[in-house]
Order: structure tokens, then sequence, then C-alpha cells
């Protein structure tokens, strides 16, 4: 952990400010420790680098189990394809330029895919998770200077408010209990004039349509481990259907949904080993989740207007993506 992070760094529990407590305190950095609240009431332990604030098992594991199996599948110096800065720049909305020397705050981070984008375009970035994929964010993107990795709580978040200039969660809120909630603690990290981006699942009747959704009252209730070996075992077999069914003729984009595996053919680009790294990454993420709650475009557009949010834009990018400007 850096230690230039304790700035902003708030007790989840009290608000309070944390004082750092480490044997390993010459340098700039700690390896471990602990975060000590002002009143001498709450300890969270520094551990590999990283400050905890949340129990070491959680609704989360899931992701923390794909991030760590699939730490670098998604990040574009890995793949070499700019995918995940694609998405990032078309879901924000946002410029190179706008990050440059800004804090920015990535919920969800998972293996740092998003996070690589914004440290490349020159952001300070705090990197949070609930999950383990913490631990695989931070040892791929640790060469990074203003990189700080937090595992922590969207619903108790550990910061300063009104520090951010830029907050975003993609791909994220969704696999939370309580949305609504999840989507309500982040305006407040936001400065004046801040901006925020966040993206969801679209619920629709189409969308409940998917397959993902008939097997998850199943699946989820695997053990994990269970569920990733049956995938890695199937999706090579379903993913070959899939794909031979888009290549009908009118029909085939719809009928290639049928099959419940995550396919990219044709759509990213990526080599055949990548295409099947990313489908089973994807339909475990589909199948595993403990939660994954949908939204509208009407519910994504009150939560920004009714939060003071000014320039609200709800639009489907790939995602359904709601973005707006702090007052």
């Amino acid at each position: 952990m850096n230690k230039i992070l304790l700035s902003i760094l708030r007790c989840p529990k009290t608000g309070q400010p944390l004082t750092l407590q480490s044997d390993d305190n010459a340098g700039e950095t700690v390896s471990g420790g602990c975060l000590l609240s002002a009143d001498g009431q709450n300890r969270y332990p520094i551990r590999d680098g990283v400050p905890r604030f949340v129990p070491e098992n959680n609704y989360a594991d899931n992701f923390g189990m794909q991030w760590n199996k699939f730490s670098k599948t998604q990040l574009d110096s890995h793949s070499g394809q700019p995918i995940s800065a694609s998405r990032f720049w078309t879901a924000t909305g946002w410029k190179r330029e706008d990050l440059q020397d800004q804090w920015v705050l990535d919920i969800g981070c998972g293996a740092g895919r998003f996070a690589e984008v914004a440290l490349q375009a020159g952001a300070s970035v705090v990197a949070l998770d609930y999950s383990s994929a913490v631990d695989a964010c931070y040892a791929n993107l640790r060469q990074h200077p203003r990189l700080h990795v937090v595992q922590g709580d969207v619903y108790a978040l550990p910061f300063r408010a009104g520090v951010f200039a830029f907050v975003y969660s993609l791909g994220v809120l969704q696999h939370t209990p309580d949305v609504a909630r999840a989507f309500a603690a982040l305006p407040p990290m936001l400065q004046p004039g801040g901006r925020i981006c966040v993206d969801f699942y679209e619920r629709s009747f189409k969308s409940a349509l998917l397959p993902k959704y008939w097997l998850r009252p199943f699946t989820k209730r695997l053990a994990k481990p269970r569920l990733f070996n049956a995938l890695e075992f199937l999706v090579p077999k379903l993913l070959p259907v899939s794909v031979a069914l888009g290549y009908i003729p009118v029909l085939g984009r719809h009928l290639k949904r049928a099959i419940p595996v995550a396919n990219y053919v044709g759509s990213l680009p990526l080599s055949h080993t990548q295409q099947l790294e990313w489908s089973l990454l994807d339909t475990f993420d589909w199948l595993s989740p403990a939660y994954d709650n949908p939204q509208t475009a009407r519910t994504v557009s009150e939560w920004l207007t009714g939060s003071g949010f000014r320039d609200v834009e709800v639009l489907k990018a790939g995602h359904l993506v709601g973005r707006g400007t702090k007052v």
C-alpha cells in the first residue's frame, strides 16, 4: 500500500481517519501491518500490500475465484487487442486527457482490466473489489506507481467523501444484493463537477429469455469449483454449436443465443485459444454469481437524476450505460 492513500482512507464504520501501524514503515509503500481508526476501536489488516476492510469469505467468492484463474485474460496488455479500452472509452464518454492527474475510483475492479486503461491515461486509480480479485489486480498492475488497490465493500466505502473526480463501475453493480443501495453509495465519493459512469445488464422481455436465467437457479447453488470444472468440459463443446447456429441466415443471431455459452466469435478479434478462454470466463460469470439483477433504462435514469446529476445520459453501449456530472 502506498502511504499517499492514507490521506483519502477513512474507517468504513465510523468515518474517522486511519493511522498506519507497520514494521515495514521506511519507504513509500508497506506490504503488511494494519490500519487503526482514530478512536482505536477498529483495526483493518494490510496483507500483501492491500488494505482489507471486508471478511475474507463473502458473497463475491466466485469473482475472486474467476479473476485469480483468469488474471490476465481481459487485460489489453495481455490480449494484444484494445477490447477493454474500447469498452471503457465508449461507455464513459470521457477523454484520456480528462483523467490525467485525477483521482479515479474503480468499483469492482476484478483483475484490473479497466484500471489498466485509466492508469495508462495518467490517472491515480483506486481499484476496489469485494472479493480476492484484488490480489490479481495488484499482481497485474503493481508496476504502476499511481495504482492503489483496496479490498472493500461498496455499502461501506472506506474513503473520504468528495475526493474523486471520476467514479466508474462497469459490469459489477448488478451482482450486489441491493443494486439501488450500491449505486447510492457512489455519488458521495465524487467532488462537485465529478463524473460517474455505471453499466448494467439490461432488464427486458428479450433478456428474460436468455438461457442463463433459466439455469442460474441451479448453477448459482453449485460449489464454484464443481461448476467451473463442468464448464471447463462443456464450453469447448458448446461454443462450436453456438458458432454454427450463428451462420444460419436471418435467424442465426437469435438461435446462437439459445446455447448457454458466451460467444464472441466474429465480434471480438481474438485467437481461437483466446475465444475459448473468454467464453469459459464469461459463461462462468453468467452462471456462478449469487446475485444477478438487471436494470431498466428508466430506473438508471431515475437514480442519476435523483442523486443530483446533470447532463444525464442513459444509452445502450453493449450494456445499459448511465453517466452524468455531479452538481
